[in-house]
């Protein structure tokens, strides 16, 4: 199992189960390359230190309640993702995909061969290519097999017989009108006529998040958030807007940055 790496390896095991987790760590101790190892019982956590450690490698199990396997992998995104070793008891249909793109999936119950098997292939890996190139191939083949049907990438608005197609990452935020919903899109207000629940069910949960129960943002235009007081934040976007973002929804933008405010 041993192979010559002049950088020792970094792991981190997640799975919500401990006796999981721990099996996996008992043999990954008896890699004398294995420098480090680090566990995390949730996807929250995961990405948590994911993005603060940056380990070689990851065992993610794919099934975890709350944030899983695959919403991770999008939460921590492509030019951040370690090598990945997929643990999966139940979704099959997801096999060959991984075959496919992953570095490797262990098929709960495995045996400890076929373990040392996918370290060794990870291994290579990590002395064959750059980590972040394989972070970005791991996010190709999910974003194929686990990536949610019907979302849209643009927008039908009419007004004063004009009919405009406006791009939804052109978006900078969303605020409830009544029954409709206002589209705030490089400087100009759009009416477009559709409840602020409906519509965000159609927006990519990866790049829009609600910060208020009349608010939609993007995060791709936020510019910084502000402490108000007592925990609470005002989301300044890049073109000036500012919105609060309530306590309800608090947790919910924490989930999206993976880590807390």
């Amino acid at each position: 199992m041993n192979q010559p790496r002049s950088k020792p390896i970094s792991v981190l095991v997640v799975d919500d189960e401990q006796p999981a987790r721990q099996r996996l760590v008992d043999l990954l101790r008896e890699d004398s390359q294995i420098e480090k190892i680090r566990e995390a019982e949730s996807g929250t956590e995961a990405a948590e230190l994911i993005l603060n450690e940056r380990p070689d490698l990851v065992f993610l199990d794919v099934q975890m309640p709350e944030l899983d396997g695959f919403g991770v992998i999008r939460l921590v995104g492509a030019e951040l993702m370690p090598l990945t070793i997929f643990v999966t008891a139940h979704d099959r249909h997801a096999i060959s995909a991984f075959e496919a793109g992953a570095v490797d999936y262990l098929l709960k119950p495995f045996s400890d061969e076929r373990c040392l098997t996918a370290v060794t292939r990870a291994k290579t890996q990590l002395n064959r290519y750059n980590v972040q190139q394989l972070g970005q191939q791991v996010l190709h083949m999910v974003s194929k097999t686990a990536a949610p049907e019907g979302l849209w990438d643009r927008l039908v608005v009419k007004s004063g017989g004009i009919t405009r197609f406006v791009r939804v990452v052109d978006i900078d935020w969303i605020e409830a009108a009544g029954v409709y919903v206002n589209l705030h899109v490089a400087g100009k207000e759009l009416l477009y006529r559709s409840a602020l629940h409906e519509l965000a069910e159609k927006l990519d949960p990866m790049r829009f998040v609600r910060i208020h129960r009349s608010t939609i943002v993007n995060i791709e235009s936020i510019l910084q958030l502000e402490s108000i007081s007592h925990g609470e934040f005002e989301v300044v976007l890049k073109n000036g807007s500012r919105s609060r973002v309530s306590r309800n929804y608090r947790a919910e933008l924490e989930n999206r940055l993976g880590q807390a405010l």
